[in-house]
């Protein structure tokens, strides 16, 4: 005969190690699956707005140690245009959203805001400026800069709002090692713009873009 006490410690175990083992699970499916991430800036406007959440594939690019990058299984690497969240080479704690340019091999050159990669004009229909006036290289990598060879195991990345954007015309490359998966669905989005405990915050949900595919 089983003491109500005993039953008692019973259930209480089974709890705990249910609630154990979904941890596990979560902090597996974060590490190596997948892990949502939220839009705090503009500069990947118009493709991801303010306000987006949005979910990234994190083994497209094979199985990594989630500390140091390096790679268990390999599988594939980044391509031209994959829209990519990756650490920051300046400061690896931050996480930068940006579309892949370059990769290894490539040279990228950008005169009057015109992207040239390997010597010719790339048109990028995600692309947004907001102003028409040139930057001289002289002032700034802005919208003249190169050519650059993109180095072996590296990324050269640009937001969409190009006018407005802190990326690799800046800094420098992306190492594959800190590219932590590729952006592939938003699963939230509203407009933050609008106070949080406002009647109108209802309205403030961007129903359209929700389960729309990141391109």
């Amino acid at each position: 005969m089983v003491s109500s006490l005993e039953t008692g410690k019973s259930v209480v175990r089974e709890y705990i190690e249910a609630i154990i083992i979904a941890v596990i699970l979560a902090l597996f499916i974060r590490s190596f699956i997948v892990q949502a991430f939220k839009i705090p800036s503009g500069s990947m406007l118009p493709t991801l707005q303010i306000g987006d959440h949005l979910l990234v594939n994190k083994f497209i690019y094979g199985v990594k140690l989630p500390v140091t990058g390096a790679v268990l299984i390999p599988w594939k690497t980044p391509v031209r245009d994959d829209v990519v969240v990756f650490r920051f080479p300046k400061d690896r704690s931050i996480d930068y959203i940006k579309r892949v340019v370059g990769v290894a091999g490539d040279s990228v050159e950008i005169k009057d805001k015109q992207v040239y990669i390997n010597g010719k004009a790339v048109i990028n229909p995600h692309a947004q400026y907001t102003g028409n006036d040139i930057m001289r290289a002289s002032a700034g990598p802005r919208d003249n800069m190169g050519p650059v060879k993109v180095p072996k195991g590296t990324l050269f990345v640009m937001g969409d709002n190009r006018d407005n954007s802190y990326d690799s015309r800046f800094w420098g490359f992306v190492d594959l090692k800190d590219v932590l998966g590729k952006a592939f669905i938003l699963y939230w989005s509203w407009d933050l713009n609008k106070p949080l405990m406002s009647v109108d915050r209802f309205s403030s949900i961007r129903w359209s873009r929700i389960g729309d595919i990141v391109h």
